[in-house]
């Protein structure tokens, strides 16, 4: 019995250092992030965010690009497109399937939404934007006990993450009732 073994060579080893390398810098941010004033935190979100942004291939960078680029333009439709080719080219990148769910939030497309978020959150649990639109859906849908519970998670990983803490000040009276 023989076996074939694919010779991969140094590109491919060094693919997969590199890899390893921004995932390990990652961890080592998200606790930092965990940790942080409020002061320091925004900053380490931005290098948390930059790093889930590089997927390694040039292809998918591109794609990403013009799919956050047709978002900011309001051309959801367009952002689908590009973000789909995305999630096709690269099933494995977090955030094409974030940034994908936010066209379809766009769209009030929040089934589809959510899907995507779900996918996400699959490949990286600690993607804070993502539980955090998970979080705007049910607020969306009407549900604000739900979305003040996903917002906590956010702040599990990201304590000072302004935007969550203002929608859990907004909903905190629907969800606990009214201060006495």
């Amino acid at each position: 019995m023989t076996f074939s073994i694919p010779y991969v060579g140094p590109a491919f080893a060094q693919d997969v250092a590199q890899q390893n390398a921004a995932e390990i810098d990652t961890q080592v941010l998200l606790a930092q992030l965990r940790d942080a004033n409020a002061e320091d935190a925004e900053a380490i979100a931005k290098k948390i965010k930059r790093s889930w942004s590089r997927s390694g291939s040039a292809s998918a960078d591109l794609l990403l690009k013009r799919g956050r680029d047709a978002l900011v333009a309001r051309k959801p439709k367009i952002a689908i497109e590009h973000l789909t080719a995305l999630t096709d080219h690269a099933p494995d990148f977090a955030e094409g399937w974030h940034v994908r769910a936010s066209a379809f939030y766009d769209q009030e497309r929040y089934g589809l939404a959510v899907e995507d978020l779900a996918r996400a959150l699959t490949l990286n649990p600690n993607h804070f934007e993502a539980i955090q639109g998970l979080g705007a859906v049910f607020e969306q849908l009407g549900d604000p006990k739900r979305a003040y519970e996903v917002y906590e998670q956010v702040l599990t990983i990201h304590p000072h993450h302004a935007a969550v803490l203002e929608a859990m000040g907004r909903l905190e009276s629907k969800v606990k009732g009214p201060a006495l």
